[in-house]
C-alpha cells in the first residue's frame, strides 16, 4: 500500500540504524521497532529545536497519545530516515508528524502522529507550553 499524500514539510530529518534485532522472522522490521525510531527522531528534534537541556527543565513534554499507519515494510539494510515536524501547537499540547522515508528513493514507509503534553515534573501535573519553546518551534518550522 502506497502512502497517502500529505502537505507536512519537514525540516528535521534523523538517519536511523536497523539492527538484525529490529527484524522479525518474516525478514521486515518488526512494528515494535518503529516506536523506538520515532522516539529517536523526538528526542534528536526536541534537542536540536528547543536545546540540548530541554528535559531538564521544570516543564518537559511527554506523550499522550501515539498512532502508526504502516504502508511497506522496511529490511534489514535498507536506508532508513525518520523526519519529524510540529505541525500543531496548543496551549498545553503540541503535535508531531512523523514519517519513516528511504533515504534514497524518500519513499513513504510508515506515518507516525504524536500528541506531546507538557507537564511540570515536580507532580506530573499538565502545564502551558513554555513561550521560549514556542517560539522556537514556530522559528524553526517556519
Amino acid at each position: 500500500m502506497k502512502a497517502p499524500q500529505e502537505n507536512t514539510i519537514y525540516h528535521h530529518s534523523l538517519p536511523i540504524q536497523i539492527r538484525f534485532s529490529d527484524v522479525d522472522r518474516f525478514g521486515h522490521v518488526n512494528n515494535n521497532a518503529y516506536f523506538a525510531y520515532y522516539d529517536l527522531g523526538k528526542q534528536e528534534y526536541m534537542q536540536h529545536v528547543l536545546g540540548s537541556d530541554v528535559f531538564d527543565a521544570e516543564i518537559v513534554p511527554v506523550v499522550a497519545s501515539i498512532n502508526v499507519d504502516f504502508f511497506i515494510p522496511v529490511r534489514y539494510g535498507d536506508a532508513v530516515s525518520v523526519e519529524t515536524a510540529v505541525t500543531h501547537l496548543g496551549n498545553k499540547s503540541f503535535t508531531l508528524e512523523q514519517q519513516a522515508v528511504r533515504t534514497d528513493t524518500h519513499e513513504v514507509l510508515c506515518r507516525c502522529r504524536t500528541v506531546m503534553v507538557c507537564v511540570y515534573k515536580t507532580d506530573g501535573s499538565s502545564a502551558p507550553i513554555p513561550l521560549r519553546h514556542r517560539r522556537l518551534i514556530e522559528a524553526f518550522e517556519a
